[in-house]
């Protein structure tokens, strides 16, 4: 009798682990970041350095060449997950703080079940609906709980943007799935993504010339991490352990970036903003749990 190989399920925890670790890291990493380098710019030195990786990866694993018909579908899966999430990222955590900016990451499925709803014409239940206003009603305590009512801004707006631009993202590659393994629609869309954020090329090596050299190596970390390793790890989850029980993991995310946070930036959470976090993780994952649910994913900054 031929059993099934399988791998360790320490391995699989330890996999889940690290893509927690890397995405918790991703709101410091920013905030470092953003100490030497423009929005833009950082975007795209962040992702010339996931491309430069992917690369590496595409060249000893192999991945198949796209067809000319489906450019259009890889920029716009480039555009979605990489340009406008990651500029729209950075701009905003200028005014918003790293706790913060995780927690409003994790909206996604929120803004995703109204684009099924609008765009795509899907039925959306009661249920549904109850938990993206929930979700909307934690965002609130969230920004307000970051800067006070008298704060709040469009900083706060913009991080809400790259969740709305993860959940078109997830949207097409959910309709596009088919076409391409997972590595190789990884690298198209890292390197697309790049390839549009070249706009911001003019001013990068100068820099760069002056960045120190503590931000340099935060740069490089979320290049590496959040922005290429976390994404191989996620994959590996991904083949081992049923989607809708993985992504249950990545609600650790938001207090690993505050822990993160407090430990790199020296941030302390408010109550408001642990509160408002609470409520959106909870509306976030009674919204998975639904029998049929629109998006069962998390995104990942």
């Amino acid at each position: 009798m031929q059993t099934l190989p399988h791998h360790p399920t320490l391995k699989i925890i330890l996999a889940m682990a690290f893509v927690v670790a890397c995405w918790g890291y991703s709101p410091s990493g920013i905030h470092i970041g953003l100490q030497a380098y423009d929005p833009g710019h950082l975007a795209l030195l962040r992702f010339l350095v996931a491309s430069l990786f992917m690369a590496l990866v595409a060249l000893f694993k192999g991945i198949t060449l796209p067809r000319l018909r489906d450019l259009p579908l890889l920029f716009g899966l480039g555009f979605f997950a990489v340009s406008l999430h990651h500029v729209a990222l950075n701009f905003g955590q200028q005014g918003v703080s790293a706790g913060a900016s995780s927690v409003l990451a994790q909206t996604t499925p929120l803004f995703s079940t109204l684009l099924a709803r609008f765009v795509f014409k899907d039925r959306v239940s009661a249920w549904r609906w109850g938990c993206v206003l929930l979700g909307l009603v934690g965002v609130v305590i969230v920004v307000a709980g970051d800067r006070g009512l008298g704060g709040i801004d469009a900083h706060g707006l913009l991080i809400l943007l790259a969740a709305v631009s993860w959940s078109f993202y997830f949207a097409l590659q959910k309709h596009h799935s088919g076409r391409y393994d997972g590595l190789t629609l990884v690298c198209y869309t890292v390197w697309s993504g790049t390839a549009l954020l070249l706009v911001y090329l003019p001013g990068l090596a100068t820099q760069v010339v002056s960045a120190p050299a503590h931000v340099q190596w935060a740069v490089l970390a979320l290049g590496v991490f959040p922005s290429a390793l976390a994404y191989l790890a996620w994959a590996f989850v991904l083949a081992h352990v049923d989607l809708s029980r993985a992504t249950m993991t990545l609600y650790l995310v938001p207090p690993t970036a505050m822990a993160i946070a407090s430990f790199a930036l020296g941030e302390r959470p408010t109550v408001m903003i642990v509160v408002g976090g609470m409520v959106v993780l909870v509306s976030v994952l009674a919204l998975n749990l639904e029998r049929r649910p629109v998006v069962i994913r998390v995104a990942g900054v």
